[in-house]
């Protein structure tokens, strides 16, 4: 097990062996990280969480309490995932057969926020940046930067990186709060600063 000595493993926390994790990184009460697992510097990890075997998960990322991260999810940097949100990994699961083998990946992009009780589906890939609304279902890709909401999920806006929504005059968009310029061409906003 590869675990730094700078970081915090609750004592009613699971880490199987051989796994990875940063340093800073904190793991809570009753969270379980499996074998293969490698998680970043600086993350958190909260309670009842679950980390799958051979996730990876970038640094400073936030898992808040009652995620289950599972096997074919990788992070990248910075993601946050809010609490009980559900990942999935198998297209049309049934209890009686078994479907490990039919995993399809999905990709979380840097610095990506998905709301509470989000559930994401699996083989898709959320990009950079982009803000997954409280509840939303997500079914098909998501662009970078963009607002999703609804059930299914559609892009309703657009955010910059700190998180506000962006406003487009003529194709141009400001964060109010960095003041980085955004260019919207279609379907694609693109960070122009």
């Amino acid at each position: 097990m590869a675990v730094h000595p700078q970081a915090r493993i609750h004592p009613d926390a699971r880490v199987d062996d051989p796994c990875t994790i940063g340093s800073g990184t904190s793991v809570w009460h009753f969270s379980h990280v499996r074998s293969g697992a490698i998680i970043g510097e600086g993350c958190n990890i909260g309670q009842n969480a679950y980390v799958g075997a051979g996730v990876r998960i970038g640094n400073r990322c936030k898992i808040q309490n009652n995620v289950s991260v599972y096997e074919s999810v990788t992070l990248e940097d910075e993601v946050f995932c809010g609490p009980s949100m559900v990942f999935t990994n198998v297209v049309n699961p049934r209890a009686f057969i078994e479907r490990k083998d039919e995993f399809r990946p999905t990709l979380v992009r840097r610095g990506a926020t998905i709301g509470a009780n989000a559930t994401i589906l699996c083989g898709i890939t959320i990009g950079r940046y982009a803000m997954i609304g409280a509840g939303a279902t997500v079914t098909r890709d998501v662009p970078d930067f963009a607002l999703i909401l609804g059930v299914p999920g559609r892009v309703a806006g657009w955010v910059s990186r700190a998180g506000h929504r962006l406003e487009f005059e003529d194709g141009q968009g400001c964060c109010p709060e960095s003041g980085e310029r955004y260019q919207l061409s279609g379907n694609r906003v693109v960070l122009l600063d």
